[in-house]
């Protein structure tokens, strides 16, 4: 939604004189507060009025996309909300879901700086292969375990057993050495 809602504020400010485009702005906004207060007040209100008031809201993000006379301008943003229409109140029936993803955009940055640092990979092989360390080290990352132990444990178990070690095996792994270290 971010990347989105600055697109369409960089239109608003490059048209000012076109009002359209600034109520197009608002509504579209409002239309995601009223879905954030919604998730939010989900519980007070019970399933059978969250229901009703997530079709009116999907509903209302419907009749805005189906703008009368846009201008130019206008039906290029339109263009770009509809191709994200089907997800962008996905957010509101999952409790706790923010209506962004800044976190996801947060977690793969260290690739898209590699990639621009480096110039990306030469092979599609040499792309999935950095795809997949990535995504083992932002798990790591994010369970709290070193990514240089675990891949050198892991390199251990496959060495050994022809397999990769599994997260989860590695973690029980660690818990158990843990527990062994101490009742030595």
């Amino acid at each position: 939604m971010a990347h989105l809602l600055r697109k369409i504020r960089k239109f608003r400010d490059a048209f000012p004189r076109l009002s359209s485009i600034v109520k197009f702005y608002e509504k579209l906004r409002r239309i995601l507060r009223d879905g954030e207060r919604l998730q939010a007040n989900r519980k007070k209100l019970g399933e059978k009025v969250f229901q009703r008031r997530l079709k009116r809201l999907k509903k209302r993000l419907d009749d805005l996309l189906n703008w009368p006379n846009p201008n130019e301008i206008l039906q290029e943003i339109i263009k770009k909300v509809k191709r994200q229409q089907p997800r962008m109140l996905t957010f509101v029936e999952h409790p706790g879901a923010p209506c962004h993803n800044n976190y996801g955009e947060f977690l793969i940055r260290i690739g898209v700086l590699k990639r621009k640092i480096s110039g990306g990979s030469v092979s599609a092989e040499g792309a999935n292969a950095y795809a997949i360390l990535l995504t083992i080290y932002v798990t790591c990352r994010l369970r709290g375990i070193s990514f240089p132990k675990y891949m050198k444990e892991n390199l251990r178990h496959y060495i050994k057993t022809g397999k990769p070690m599994l997260l989860g095996t590695y973690s029980t792994f660690i818990s158990n050495s843990c527990h062994l270290k101490k009742a030595a």
